[in-house]
């Protein structure tokens, strides 16, 4: 059963109570058959199965085998080196933990504490947690909404249900009412939900839901149940882990093999060899600094985001923001300010932008009207009443005189406002007058009227009057605006307060106005290419209205209300997807299908949001964002990031940095594959030309060379500068393999050239000493990676050139590296750990020129390479 479809009476009879409330006996049965008022606790991951959850990545799972692989070879110092890696990593993971189970603690908390409810003809106050379906619940001004209730009382009853609805207005509700079936929750004005707050007002009504089945319920069941997929850097680097893996494997097997082939006997000395060898391989294939690189990067763009104004709670979420091809907003507090704001004015037969009427007529009756009549209080320390009249007072206190005249007048009489007469009546005295202040719908208050106040006085109000107002009324309503009619009359002491013969003084037209920012947040949007989509449960009117003046949409044919979705099924959402930019009067549910449609669609989707209502979608989605100021606890629990300043113009800076930091995570990943590559490339082929017993390099230098001296380029490469014209190209295609655009091509063309110039430094030094070729390798691998990561730096551009020197942490970090290889082969003691001898002037100049040589050939294939795509340019225009 549907409360809303129900009579008052047939609710009563169903849940078996009266205007005397539940009995004792019967509170205590149906809270053995429903339960507490409360929300369901999800069963929490155990510390083993969280653990877990981090490192059975591929890559973190590779990582673990280099540690085992260099415990077996003896090198205990490196093992531990690359176990603080993944127990840093796990922990890292580990504290991102949790985050459903902190959006239903945090949904709790809106949930009202106390209750007063009737119960055996005698009003209590209860814990909230206590009510049962069928208590008779008493509703005040102020007061929280603890269950969901079909309501049997209204006085005035206006329901604050942003967090739920995105409404910004109060809902006005009538316990006369009977709804629809397919009717909208922010339609349903006979019902007051869980976790919604009394704005003016007061009411009576049943409980016909508690705990999970309420809304807030529905929408905590919503949370916990919606499934989190990997982002596309979690997905790009378990491909590279699964890459790496099969490679591993078929690289050591076969230089076990060959190890075995070669033998002239197969001893266990020469089996265990072998496996040495095979094992070394495998150390050079893995990238160990692939996962800490990557983390850093992500820390210090979770740094650099947080100065300005994102705060960063998953690190993987910047790059998927990064990669954002659809931002869904929601419109209260996100894409608005969430206060109603005077717009517009019509007074004396014209019509006012609200800052002209300031300036040009300022101080006036229609004023007056507006700060009198009203009960809102406004002041520094906080706004505290109906958002419609809060907007009313502050643009009347903007009126030169307000403070003195407001200090003056005193309210001697009312009439409040009543949802059958919709308007609110007071009798104000001040200055040795009494005057009648009228402010309500202008369709019914122009009917109380008979005068008008005009330019030159006041006169009777005619025919051609009403119809003047009633196009300035459309006019308003047309824009979306909120619109207030006012009127006044002199009052005698002593006479009946009575609401007719007024003089109509003009209308006020409000609305939530959008922030100021968004309008440039949105055209920058739309440069980068990424499609802007307001969802919101305010009316289509408004939201059309909203979406226009933002620039969103072009037409009112762009919007599409919920009741329109429900009646397509997926396939014919599906069709219609790309026409709608704007949805309205939306539930959670529909937030959810929306976002599931463009994920469906291989988009990737980032949520905006500050209420309740948004929870779902917010976590559904590749990237939830919630506002840090104005955002419910449960929307900041579900969220991957956090804007600061509750400015949607920090989302498009944080989509600058995501693409900055993917962009330049592919230069650290060509980085170290590449230098990867080259290591196993030198060593297979030196293992299959070298005889028994001879080493290219030992593993301690591999383990250096991966651990240390690809590390720090790769850092550095990691928070290189964007490039100036980065917000103006396309969102990538997620769908596009992490090596496309000619990365895995450079990858491997590249390593190959860094090892056939290490396996020439090598021939070079064995003509001396095995030893003296082990140490040129060194030197010629470890330089030529200092140099590559300059090439690497400037992408597609050439290396000569300014831009190649404002990274201080690859110059830096280059020459202290340098440093440390010379300090390894000089000094005796570092020498020996090494098993490296020292170098004449002869051989480091061989060394290092072979270093160098790999530069010149990557220039060349940089410039055919822009070449071509200058081309390809070319011909598509």
């Amino acid at each position: 059963m549907t409360p809303y479809t129900q009579s008052k009476e047939k609710i009563l009879a169903a849940f078996g109570t009266g205007s005397d409330g539940l009995t004792p006996g019967q509170v205590k049965e149906r809270l053995q058959q429903y339960g507490k008022n409360a929300l369901r606790e999800k069963e929490k991951k155990t510390l083993p199965e969280r653990v877990w959850e981090q490192i059975k990545d591929p890559m973190v799972l590779i990582l673990v085998a280099a540690a085992f692989v260099a415990g077996l070879l003896g090198e205990m110092t490196d093992t531990a080196i690359i176990l603080a890696v993944v127990v840093l990593n796990t922990i890292i993971g580990l504290v991102q933990e949790n985050k459903a189970e902190q959006a239903i603690e945090a949904l709790k908390k809106v949930s009202a504490a106390q209750a007063k409810v009737v119960r055996d003809g005698r009003v209590i106050t209860i814990p909230a947690e206590e009510l049962v379906p069928g208590d008779i619940v008493l509703l005040e001004a102020g007061d929280m909404v603890p269950a969901d209730m079909r309501l049997l009382e209204s006085s005035s009853l206006r329901i604050e249900e942003a967090s739920l609805t995105g409404e910004s207005v109060p809902a006005e509700k009538d316990a006369e009412a009977i709804c629809p079936q397919d009717c909208p929750i922010g339609d349903r004005t006979n019902m007051a939900y869980s976790g919604s707050s009394v704005a003016y007002g007061r009411g009576r009504g049943v409980v016909t839901a508690t705990g999970m089945k309420t809304e807030i319920g529905r929408i905590a069941e919503l949370i916990s149940t919606a499934e989190e997929d990997k982002t596309p850097l979690q997905r790009k680097l378990a491909e590279i882990g699964s890459v790496l893996t099969y490679l591993v494997l078929v690289i050591s097997a076969l230089i076990f093999t060959i190890g075995l082939l070669k033998a002239e006997e197969v001893t266990f000395d020469v089996a265990l060899q072998s496996f040495l060898v095979a094992v070394s391989i495998a150390v050079a294939a893995i990238p160990e600094g692939l996962p800490a690189v990557v983390t850093v990067v992500m820390a210090l763009g979770v740094t650099r985001m947080a100065k300005r104004k994102a705060i960063i709670r998953r690190l993987p979420a910047v790059e998927t923001l990064g990669s954002a091809q659809i931002i869904c907003s929601d419109k209260t507090g996100t894409l608005t300010q969430n206060k109603m704001a005077v717009r517009q004015v019509w007074f004396a037969g014209k019509s006012y932008e609200a800052s002209a009427y300031l300036e040009e007529v300022g101080d006036s009756i229609l004023g007056d009207i507006l700060l009198f009549c009203n009960d809102a209080e406004v002041n520094a320390e906080g706004d505290v009443g109906d958002p419609t009249e809060i907007a009313l007072k502050r643009f009347a206190l903007l009126m030169k005189g307000s403070q003195e005249r407001l200090a003056e007048y005193r309210r001697v009489d009312e009439l409040p406002f009543d949802s059958d007469r919709k308007m609110m009546t007071t009798v104000n005295e001040g200055y040795g007058r009494r005057l009648v202040f009228t402010k309500g719908a202008p369709d019914v208050l122009i009917n109380q009227c008979t005068h008008i106040y005009t330019a030159s006085g006041v006169r009777e109000l005619t025919d051609a009057d009403k119809e003047m107002i009633f196009q300035a009324n459309q006019a308003m309503a047309d824009q979306a605006l909120r619109v207030i009619g006012a009127a006044y009359k002199p009052y005698s002491k002593g006479e009946e307060l009575e609401t007719t013969g007024l003089i109509f003084a003009g209308l006020a037209g409000m609305m939530d106005p959008p922030r100021p920012e968004v309008y440039a947040a949105v055209e920058r949007c739309k440069e980068a290419g990424i499609v802007p989509i307001m969802i919101t449960g305010d009316h289509k009117a408004t939201a059309v209205a909203v979406a226009l003046d933002l620039g969103i949409i072009a037409s009112a044919e762009e919007a599409i209300t919920g009741r329109e979705l429900d009646i397509l099924d997926e396939d014919q959402f599906a069709a219609v997807l790309d026409r709608y930019k704007v949805y309205a009067r939306v539930s959670p549910e529909h937030k959810v299908r929306i976002v599931k449609a463009w994920k469906r669609r291989g988009k990737v989707v980032a949520m905006t949001g500050d209420g309740v209502n948004d929870a779902p979608s917010l976590k559904i989605a590749d990237i939830g964002i919630s506002m840090g100021i104005t955002g419910t606890d449960v929307s900041k629990d579900v969220s991957d990031m956090l804007l600061a300043d509750d400015n949607f113009a920090t989302i498009v800076n944080a989509v600058e940095e995501g693409r900055k930091i993917y962009t330049n995570l592919r230069k650290a990943v060509q980085f170290l594959l590449s230098t990867n590559i080259s290591e196993v490339i030198s060593l297979f082929v030196a293992t299959l030309l070298l005889p028994a017993g001879v080493h290219f390099l030992r593993p301690v230098h591999i383990l250096w060379i991966n651990l240390v001296t690809d590390s720090l380029p790769a850092i550095g490469l990691g928070i290189d500068k964007a490039e100036s014209d980065l917000m103006r190209q396309p969102p990538r295609d997620p769908q596009k393999s992490f090596f496309a655009d000619g990365l895995g091509f450079s990858i491997i063309y590249q390593g190959l050239l860094i090892a056939l110039f290490s396996l020439a430094s090598y021939r070079l030094g064995y003509r001396h000493s095995p030893a003296a070729a082990t140490t040129m390798a060194f030197v010629t691998l470890s330089t030529a990676q200092f140099v590559h990561s300059m090439n690497i730096k400037r992408g597609q551009e050439t290396i000569f050139s300014r831009q190649s020197l404002n990274n201080p942490v690859i110059l830096c970090g280059n020459l202290v590296l340098f440093g440390l290889s010379v300090l390894i082969i000089n000094v005796n003691a570092l020498a020996a750990v090494f098993r490296v001898t020292p170098l004449t002037a002869g051989q480091w100049l061989a060394a290092l020129l072979l270093a160098f040589a790999i530069t010149p050939v990557v220039e060349v294939v940089k410039f055919v390479q822009r070449k071509a795509a200058a081309a390809k340019q070319y011909s598509l225009q």
